[in-house]
């Protein structure tokens, strides 16, 4: 590993930060040195990430050979991630202490809060897609953000830092800083800049994911003391807490196992509220439809595109390894049927939508309902799909709401019923739209095909019986039912005798996308194609994190199923692939 990939983490991290204090400075007077101080940024972090991605992905793909000797000894393992500032190795501990706690045990290391940024297979796509999505989004923004241009710009470069925040922490403290840091610039982009009823979109935002999180604060408050009170370490650090844990629950007295199995239910529970706020799941999702359509197309962009995998990827890196019992026990039939209701009912919602945002985002809730259900699988080829649909999911529909913002910044409306062959009149956003609800609904060549196929291949494999093809029937119905909806769309909008909405005469002829427009979507075209074409880069550098992940639950499951039903006793663990 490069001895440069530390500096690189924190830059990457910091940036945005110092280029949002230089855009408040330079004041609403100097848009135009606003705009191109915040694309430069954008720019020169995007670069950042492609350096960290090549510096990465040797190690990443070299560690993925470690996979075949997870089956083969029953060693503890967790998080491996490079890059940590100030430390000497790859280790769970670092130099840049924080906050010291004045409570440890004789023996034990002084608790921290730390500093303590990394990277692995599970983050760094994730990672790449943020700084990926903040180009189109600056752009995209360029002329309809026209008072209090720098506050806007500002808001959404610490809302970048937010966002980044959350993939590179591996300090739980640090992680949950940041994903509370994420509520406060959106807050203020959709309440200052959004639409008519901006006001009530951001409140109700606001207070949807603050009070979940607060709840999972509490439920990541009692996971750190039961630790401490059966380890006598109090640590912050997620590779120790999933190292910690995995010594727990290998104890053999009935005391240890039966008080692991209720804290784990509890704390599971409190993570889960917080983070199912995020994804958004069926029922907590009523603040996601209000605050897509109210928002500027940049937090549209965003939101959609990244803000959602926060919750995802939580359950990700911090259900699924520590709390393993709970995650099958209460979360396989809890998150998988709020899953699978989610991918129905935002379908069906979406259908029946005539605004072309809200219709996105509706199809957000089906989406990442489609995410979770691969997540829950819990084997490798299943958590690979879900993960892989957390990038596709964040440029397919980073990618719609490009467009809807690009055609209602034309005619200023965005109902389908003012629109009718709109190709004939827009050539090239006509095929920016159409390639890009193809990859939406997984056409085979563009990037949805791969993730939703791995999540069914995933979902099928889950040891629950008739259960798996229930989930998996209805992730394929929901496949069809994407498609028909945004086949709907395109019919509606750009297809059919020309009808356009009322256009002022007094803003210029309506002209197709020009080259700033082509700017922002063509990149995210090409990424689609790519990764459709060619998504092993993408597979091979998460696989050894995605093994990981998948041994520590799937091997609980096998103990979980033996005591259960003690005729399985006998028989082979599940295996990882």
């Amino acid at each position: 590993m490069e001895e440069s990939l530390p500096t690189l983490l924190v830059t990457i991290l910091a940036l945005p930060v110092v280029a949002a204090i230089i855009v408040a400075a330079l004041g609403s007077a100097n848009r135009s040195a606003v705009r191109v101080v915040a694309l430069a940024a954008v720019v020169a972090n995007l670069f950042l990430t492609a350096a960290v991605v090549k510096q990465s992905m040797p190690e990443l793909r070299a560690r993925a050979l470690q996979i075949s000797e997870f089956a083969e000894d029953d060693r503890i393992r967790t998080f491996e991630p490079m890059g940590v500032p100030g430390a000497e190795s790859n280790s769970a501990t670092t130099r840049y202490r924080l906050l010291e706690i004045p409570w440890s045990s004789p023996g034990s290391p002084t608790p921290a809060i730390s500093f303590f940024l990394g990277i692995d297979g599970l983050n760094i796509w994730l990672i790449a897609l943020t700084n990926f999505l903040m180009l189109p989004s600056v752009l995209i923004s360029w002329n309809s953000i026209r008072e209090r241009a720098n506050e806007f710009y500002a808001w959404l470069l610490v809302l970048q830092t937010g966002m980044l925040g959350v993939f590179l922490a591996f300090d739980v403290v640090l992680f949950y800083v940041f994903f509370e840091l994420t509520l406060v610039p959106l807050f203020f982009v959709i309440g200052i800049w959004g639409g008519p009823a901006r006001r009530e979109a951001a409140r109700k935002f606001f207070l949807f994911t603050l009070a979940g999180s607060l709840i999972t604060l509490l439920g990541i408050i009692g996971l750190l003391l039961a630790v401490r009170y059966r380890t006598g370490e109090l640590t912050f650090s997620i590779p120790r807490l999933v190292e910690l844990m995995q010594m727990q629950l290998r104890l053999p007295d009935a005391d240890s196992i039966e008080y692991w199995r209720q804290v784990q239910v509890w704390c599971f529970l409190a993570m889960a509220v917080g983070f199912a706020v995020k994804v958004p799941l069926f029922p907590v999702h009523t603040w996601l439809p209000l605050a897509h359509v109210e928002a500027p197309t940049a937090g549209s962009v965003l939101l959609a595109g990244v803000l959602l995998k926060l919750g995802t990827y939580a359950f990700l890196r911090l259900c699924l390894p520590l709390v393993p019992d709970a995650v099958v026990s209460v979360g396989v039939p809890l998150i998988g049927t709020l899953a699978a209701i989610g991918v129905i009912y935002g379908s069906l919602c979406a259908f029946a939508q005539r605004d072309i945002k809200k219709l996105v985002a509706y199809s957000s809730v089906a989406h990442l309902g489609f995410c979770m259900l691969g997540v829950f699988a819990l084997n490798a080829v299943g958590l690979t799909g879900g993960l892989m649909q957390m990038i596709n999911h964040g440029l397919s529909t980073g990618g719609l709401f490009l467009l809807v913002g690009m055609l209602y910044d034309r005619y200023h409306t965005r109902m389908m019923d003012d629109y009718s062959g709109m190709a004939a009149r827009l050539k090239l956003l006509a095929i920016a739209m159409m390639i890009i609800c193809l990859s939406s609904v997984g056409m085979p060549f563009l990037n949805g095909f791969i993730g939703e196929m791995l999540v069914l291949a995933g979902v099928i494999d889950m040891p629950i019986g008739a259960g798996a093809f229930v989930l998996a029937a209805v992730g394929a119905a929901g496949i069809v039912l994407g498609a028909w909806y945004l086949f709907t769309m395109l019919r509606s909008v750009f297809f059919g005798p020309l009808r356009q909405p009322h256009h002022d005469p007094n803003e210029g002829p309506v002209e197709d996308l020009n080259l700033r427009e082509l700017a922002a979507i063509v990149p995210v075209i090409a990424a689609c194609m790519y990764i459709g074409v060619y998504p092993q880069p993408m597979i091979s550098t998460t696989q050894r994190d995605v093994a990981l992940v998948a041994d520590i639950v799937q091997k609980r499951q096998s103990q979980l199923m033996k005591v259960e039903k003690p005729e399985l006793a006998g028989q082979p663990e599940i295996p990882l692939r």
